[in-house]
């Protein structure tokens, strides 16, 4: 209710429009003189015709007055009671409107989705592939081959991450890539295994077998189906940067630390950070030197491989390079970029050669199940032992791996993404849907979880690939890795691979990420820290749900304690008042706080007297007991016989206050309306001193 109390003095029609919601700027009525609010301004009860009612307000059933004009008296004053038409009236119309039943709106939701647009949009490959070209298939040629060599070592090694027969890491490395050219979004995302899906599978399948892996590959899948689906894309907003930092180091750290035992020819069960480490010290004595030599030969050759494609050769002008120049600028960028298969091949021939003389000094892979995998269905059932699991005693070891693995896909698949998207917008619900269904389609060929590696993602970038075609050709390859060359995958080193691990974990550490965050906001280390240090002594899953629950405790804190700033101010009228200026949103957690300090500087600064303006600008929304609240509010300094006024409020925030009815709610949209009423209430004022 919109209430302004005039003096028993006449007033124009103008006096009475000084608020934003005034009930019809236009309405003439109270300008006219034969109104009773103007004709007898000293009206009593028993002055009141029989229309209105004994408190002075306009019965229901008059057709002299319209029904939302009523009068009330006083203290020898009139105070004109201005219902909120508008409000009303909306309230009205929208009980009008029919609801929609389910039916209604599932067929509303099929016309929506039935359109040449939606198609177009989540099957990206009908966008490109009718203006594809020689040129484009040429670049996804070179792309998806470079790609291919990379990810074959990558693959058998992330087997071994995730604690499967290197078979599985391959079975893992080509179905995805066929679904996701047709669904896929991003040119660069090459989907496969990865190390973080490779860990966190480690992490939960506790020791009972692929059966479990090729499953929880399956939930993942629809779990990111579902997720795009309902269009849950915001979830991955809650994942900060510090928090995604402290994880992502984390289990470098941990990954790197499951392959330091191949690196030194260990074997011992295990695969914690404190368990591995402790393990290795006390076999530190088996050590064997072969394969001590061999991995940190191979890991260092790696980083140097690595770091020769950034060395140009030949001048730096572009003019004065000539062919030679830039073919070999090629070759070795090319050598660079495949030096994980040319490092595991060579070793894999001087292991060969060995075995051929009669010598043994390496750990080799052993078998690799050649040929392709069966296309059945995911297991639901598995024979682990003398047990048959079921689906659900399956989904239930698995626990909350089912969520925080396509969780955790979708985030590093949208990373990678957003760096290769040349200020594009990213599209994360096709993503997910991509990932989704590259995750289910891989689960019928016995795989583990995948998603978009950053690592292959530059190389694919590098080597020019123009459309997610590029995946084929390097699902292709692994096929025919799977082919014809498994058996030659037994003589592959373990501590070959192992280098090959570390030295690509080796740079997903952010160190370089705590500097800059100390110089921008140091309380963001707090979530940063503790993400890190529970990921690495406790759970990979607990640490990013602990690092999520500290972030959500900042924002709720910040909502809870919104910062308000407090001033006394002169209007140009020349009265005082004291203008309170909250910094956001009026929500549940900081309703009581609000309160409290307007209430307080109104009383201190305020002297309980002069006029309180709360300037609203910043408040973009607010809920139920935020509108408790501010009416509590406004009966506090109507006790104390205190003006309070709000500015600036937006049309959405009024009728939420307005929808719990408090009483004096008085606000101004301009400036000028809100000097109006404040020289009014000067002018009342002075006129109470000389009486």
């Amino acid at each position: 209710m919109t209430k302004y109390k005039l003096n028993e003095e006449r007033r124009s029609h103008s006096d009475v429009t000084l608020t934003s919601y005034l009930v019809g700027a236009g309405n003439e009525r109270f300008a006219q003189k034969d109104h009773p609010a103007y004709t007898n301004p000293a009206l009593d009860s028993s002055d009141v015709p029989n229309s209105y009612d004994m408190e002075g307000r306009l019965e229901p059933d008059s057709d002299k007055l319209d029904v939302n004009n009523c009068v009330e008296k006083t203290n020898g004053n009139v105070i004109l009671d201005l219902p909120e038409e508008k409000y009303l009236e909306r309230r009205y119309t929208q009980s009008l409107v029919p609801k929609p039943t389910v039916s209604d709106w599932m067929r509303d939701r099929a016309r929506r989705g039935c359109t040449r647009k939606l198609l177009f949009k989540r099957m990206p490959i009908l966008s490109w592939l009718p203006q594809y070209n020689t040129g484009a298939a040429i670049s996804d040629l070179v792309a998806g081959f470079t790609v291919g060599l990379t990810v074959i070592p990558q693959a058998i090694a992330y087997a071994n991450v995730a604690g499967l027969p290197p078979q599985y890491g391959l079975y893992s490395s080509f179905m995805a890539c066929f679904i996701y050219t047709i669904f896929g979004s991003c040119k660069d995302s090459p989907i496969g295994p990865t190390a973080i899906a490779a860990i966190l599978t480690r992490e939960n399948l506790h020791g009972l077998g692929p059966e479990f892996a090729v499953l929880l590959c399956f939930l993942s899948g629809c779990v990111e189906l579902l997720m795009g689906i309902l269009q849950l894309g915001f979830l991955i907003d809650f994942i900060s940067g510090p928090v995604s930092m402290g994880f992502t180091s984390a289990a470098a750290i941990i990954i790197a630390t499951t392959q330091v035992k191949d690196v030194l020819g260990l074997s011992f069960p295990g695969g914690k950070f404190l368990q591995v480490w402790e393990q290795i010290f006390e076999h530190i004595s088996e050590t064997r030197l072969w394969d001590s030599i061999l991995g940190i030969s191979c890991m260092i050759l790696l980083l140097l491989l690595r770091k020769i494609k950034d060395f140009q050769f030949g001048p730096s002008d572009s003019k004065e390079r000539t062919f030679a120049h830039k073919a070999l600028d090629k070759t070795i960028w090319l050598i660079s970029t495949a030096r994980n298969i040319l490092v595991v091949v060579f070793c894999a021939i001087l292991a060969y050669l060995f075995e051929e003389h009669g010598y043994s000094p390496f750990i080799l892979t052993g078998h690799v199940k050649p040929g392709l995998p069966s296309f059945s269905p995911p297991p639901f059932e598995a024979m682990i032992g003398n047990h048959t699991y079921n689906f659900a005693e399956m989904a239930s070891n698995l626990g909350s791996a089912v969520f925080v693995v396509p969780l955790l896909s979708i985030l590093e698949n949208i990373a990678l993404a957003k760096v290769f998207s040349d200020g594009k917008t990213i599209d994360a619900t096709q993503e997910m849907i991509a990932i989704g269904l590259c995750n289910i389609a891989s689960s019928f060929v016995s795989s583990m979880p995948v998603s978009g590696a950053l690592s292959r993602g530059a190389v694919n970038h590098a080597s020019g690939v123009r459309t997610t075609f590029g995946g084929i050709y390097t699902g292709i390859l692994v096929i025919l890795s799977l082919h014809f060359f498994t058996p030659y995958f037994y003589y592959i080193p373990k501590a070959s691979l192992a280098a090959v691990i570390i030295a690509a974990v080796v740079f997903m550490v952010e160190l370089h990420v705590v500097k800059p965050m100390w110089r921008t906001k140091k309380t963001d280390l707090i979530p940063a820290s503790a993400t890190f240090l529970s990921c690495l002594f406790i759970r990979l899953e607990l640490g990013i749900v602990i690092g999520i629950g500290i972030n959500v405790l900042f924002l709720l804190y910040a909502s809870a304690r919104p910062s308000v700033h407090v001033e006394k101010v002169t209007s140009s009228s020349g009265c005082d008042y004291l203008l309170i200026t909250p910094d956001r949103s009026l929500a549940f957690p900081s309703v009581e706080y609000v309160r409290n300090v307007v209430t307080k500087a109104g009383v201190k600064q305020g002297s309980s007297s002069i006029p309180v303006v709360v300037d609203a600008r910043h408040i973009q929304g607010a809920d139920f007991t935020a509108a408790k609240g501010i009416k509590s509010l406004i009966e506090d300094f109507m006790k104390r016989k205190q003006p309070i006024l709000f500015y600036n409020l937006k049309p959405s925030v009024v009728d939420i206050f307005q929808g719990v009815q408090p009483k004096e709610f008085r606000y101004c949209q301009t400036y000028n309306e809100l000097n109006e009423v404040l020289k009014e209430y000067a002018n009342k004022n002075t006129t109470q001193v000389r009486t």
